[in-house]
C-alpha cells in the first residue's frame, strides 16, 4: 500500500512536532510543506524563516510560501500535488473552501485546545489567563469556520502552577504530534465517529497585542501572576517604576503569589533576597525574575544589587 500524500501547513513553533511525527511515519509521504513568508524580524530588519520552514529545509522537505493560500497560482500549484490529505498546524491563514475540498480525505486541524474552548490564535495564552486547571489538544476535521469543525479526538493535560505559555506549548506540541499520528489511521479507515462541537462553552482566544502585557496591580495577585505566567515569551508582562526623569519599563518574567498586604495596589512592600513583593488588590505579588528595558534579565537580589528599588516606591 502507497504511503498517504500529506500536505502540511504550519509556521509557528507548536507546528514542529507534528510535521516531524509526519515525515518519520512510513506510512506517511509529506509531499510538500506550506509556510508564512520569510518576514523581516529583530532591529536590522533582516529576514527570518518560520520555524516550520527551517525544520522542512533540514528534513529536505519542500517548501511553498504563498502570501496569502487563496491566491489563484499557489491553488493550481497545490492541486497538481494530487494530496489525500491537508494537515493544518498554527498555520495563520484561514484556508479557503477550494483548499478544504481539495483532498480526498479533507483537511485536519491541530489545534491546542479543548475545542470548543478557546478558538482562535492564541488559545494556550488565554488558557493560562483565565486559569483554567487543564487544557489540552484536539484533532478536527475542518470546515470554513474558525476551528468550528467536527472533532475527530483530543487529550488532554494538566496546568501547573509551574506552567507558563512556554512550558506549556512545548508539551501540547508533543502530544499534539502523537495524537495526529494516531488519529489519522483510524480517521482515513472511516474507523471514527466525527462529533460537532457543542454550542455551550465555545470562546475564542483572540490575537495578541503587546498591551495586553501590562499588568493591573488592582487585580487580586492570581490574576496578575497568571498574566505573568501567560504571556512568557511574548508580549512579556510589564509595568512601570516611577522615576524622577521618566517611567522605567520593568518586565516581570517569573513571580508567585504571596500573602496579604499593607499597601496599595502597586506599592513595593519588600525588596531583597526573597524577592521584591508588590501590593495587589488581594494579596501581592511576589517577583523572582524581572527585566529592565535594554538591560538582561536577572533575579530579584541581582536586580537590586545594581538598581535603587526600596518599599514604599509605586508601579504602575
Amino acid at each position: 500500500m502507497s504511503p498517504l500524500r500529506i500536505i502540511f501547513f504550519g509556521t509557528a513553533e507548536l507546528a514542529c512536532p507534528s510535521l516531524s511525527a509526519l515525515a518519520q511515519t512510513p506510512a506517511f509521504e509529506v509531499a510538500s510543506v506550506v509556510t508564512q513568508r520569510d518576514r523581516p524580524r529583530g532591529r536590522k530588519l533582516n529576514l527570518q524563516s518560520s520555524s516550520v520552514k527551517i525544520l522542512a529545509t533540514q528534513k529536505k522537505l519542500p517548501v511553498l510560501q504563498p502570501e496569502r493560500a487563496r491566491d489563484e497560482g499557489f491553488l493550481q500549484e497545490l492541486a497538481q500535488l494530487r494530496p489525500d490529505l491537508i494537515v493544518v498546524a498554527a498555520y495563520g491563514q484561514i484556508l479557503p473552501r477550494q483548499i478544504l475540498e481539495l483532498p480526498r480525505f479533507g483537511c485536519l486541524n491541530v489545534h491546542a485546545s479543548l475545542l470548543p474552548k478557546y478558538r482562535g490564535a492564541a488559545p494556550i495564552q488565554w488558557a493560562i489567563l483565565n486559569d483554567e486547571r487543564e487544557t489540552g489538544v484536539t484533532i478536527m476535521k475542518m470546515d470554513e469556520g474558525l476551528d468550528t469543525g467536527d472533532i475527530l479526538s483530543q487529550q488532554s493535560t494538566p496546568i501547573g502552577a509551574d506552567d507558563d505559555a512556554q512550558t506549556l506549548h512545548r508539551r501540547l506540541g508533543a502530544i499534539g504530534a502523537d495524537l495526529l499520528v494516531k488519529t489519522i489511521p483510524d480517521f482515513v479507515a472511516d474507523k471514527l465517529l466525527a462529533r460537532k462541537q457543542p454550542d455551550e462553552g465555545a470562546n475564542y482566544a483572540r490575537k495578541l497585542t503587546k498591551e495586553d502585557g501590562r499588568l493591573d496591580w488592582n487585580q487580586p495577585a492570581r490574576s496578575v501572576w497568571n498574566r505573568v505566567r501567560a504571556f512568557v515569551p511574548w508580549p512579556g508582562a510589564y509595568t512601570f517604576l516611577s522615576a524622577e526623569s521618566k517611567p522605567q519599563l520593568l518586565k516581570i518574567w517569573q513571580a508567585e503569589v504571596a500573602g496579604g498586604n499593607s499597601g496599595l495596589p502597586g506599592e513595593v512592600l519588600e525588596a531583597g533576597k526573597n524577592g521584591i513583593v508588590v501590593a495587589c488588590g488581594q494579596q501581592s505579588l511576589r517577583i523572582l525574575v524581572l527585566q529592565r528595558e535594554g538591560g538582561r534579565r536577572l533575579n530579584a537580589p541581582e536586580f537590586l544589587a545594581g538598581h535603587s528599588l526600596r518599599p514604599g516606591q509605586r508601579l504602575n
